[in-house]
C-alpha cells in the first residue's frame, strides 16, 4: 500500500473502468458516472487515497483512509472513539481471486491498531458488499437512511494483523509468502 499521485491518475481511472464493467456485466450498479472524480481524487493533497500494488508497478486497488466518517450513521459514543474510515474502496476484478480488498481492509486495521484507534469503520451501499465486508471480518452495526438511500454501518476493532510485514517504510504493508504482492 502507498498514497496515490497524481502521476497515478490514469491507472487508477482504468482500473475504476474495468471494476464498473465487471458490475455492469453482472447487472450491478456502478460508479460509472464518478469514475473519473474517483481518478482524480489521487491530486489529493490530503494523501487519504491509497493504492495497492501487485509486483510493486500494477495497481489493483484503491481506497479512501481518512480520521474520521460522516457525522450521520454513528452515535456520538461512537464518533468519539478514535477509528480510520474507509470509503470509495475499488479492486480490480482480474486479481480478485488473491482477494486485493480483504489485503487493504487488513492493512487498515493493521495501521489503526499501530496508530493507536479502536476501529476501522465504512460504510455501503449494497447488502452484497456488506456480506462481503463481514467475511474481512467488519460487523454491520447500523442502517441509515441518507437522501434517497439506505446505507450500512460497518466496523471492525483495530488489531495487529500477523503476516502483514512491513517492507519499504510505512505505509507500504504486503503480506509475507504471498506471490505476486
Amino acid at each position: 500500500m502507498r498514497p496515490a499521485t497524481s502521476a497515478d491518475r490514469s491507472a487508477v481511472a482504468e482500473l475504476i473502468h474495468a471494476r464498473c464493467t465487471w458490475m455492469e456485466q453482472r447487472g450491478m450498479p456502478s460508479w460509472r458516472e464518478s469514475a473519473d472524480d474517483l481518478a482524480s481524487q489521487c491530486d489529493n493533497p490530503y494523501g487519504d487515497v491509497w493504492l495497492l500494488e501487485m509486483d510493486g508497478s500494477r495497481i489493483v486497488g484503491r481506497t479512501t483512509v481518512q480520521d474520521q466518517g460522516p457525522s450521520w450513521g454513528w452515535t456520538a459514543e461512537e464518533r468519539s472513539e478514535p477509528a480510520l474510515y474507509l470509503n470509495t474502496s475499488v479492486t480490480d476484478p482480474a486479481v480478485r481471486h488473491l482477494g486485493p480488498g480483504t489485503l487493504m481492509a487488513w492493512w487498515a486495521v493493521d495501521r489503526a491498531a499501530r496508530e493507536g484507534r479502536a476501529w476501522v469503520r465504512r460504510d455501503c451501499l449494497w447488502p452484497d458488499l456488506v456480506r462481503s465486508y463481514e467475511t474481512q471480518g467488519f460487523t454491520l452495526f447500523h442502517e441509515v437512511e441518507r437522501t434517497k438511500y439506505r446505507l450500512y454501518m460497518l466496523g471492525c476493532r483495530a488489531e495487529r494483523i500477523d503476516g502483514l510485514a512491513d517492507r519499504s517504510g510505512p505505509g507500504r504493508a504486503t503480506p509475507r509468502g504471498t506471490p505476486g504482492w
